[in-house]
């Protein structure tokens, strides 16, 4: 496990934070308290978990493995 001061242990975090700063904090004007919240949530919510492509899924978007899915079931 990991143990105090291991660079290794927050990594994918920082790697999380840093692309949404990047993609997202850095390009953003705000005008009131509730536009950040709305802006992180359509990006997380929206991009990141259904239109961004994941590796994990073979570089298919969330929507388009679910569909694969429930074909393969269904025949």
């Amino acid at each position: 496990m990991s143990r105090k001061g291991d660079c290794l242990d927050n990594a994918p975090m920082e790697s999380f934070f840093g692309s949404l700063k990047t993609g997202l904090v850095h390009r953003t004007r705000v005008r009131s308290r509730r536009d950040p919240k709305a802006a992180l949530f359509e990006d997380i919510a929206i991009f990141c978990n259904r239109k961004r492509r994941h590796s994990s899924i073979g570089d298919r978007m969330p929507e388009q493995a679910r569909i694969d899915m429930a074909a393969a079931m269904a025949a």
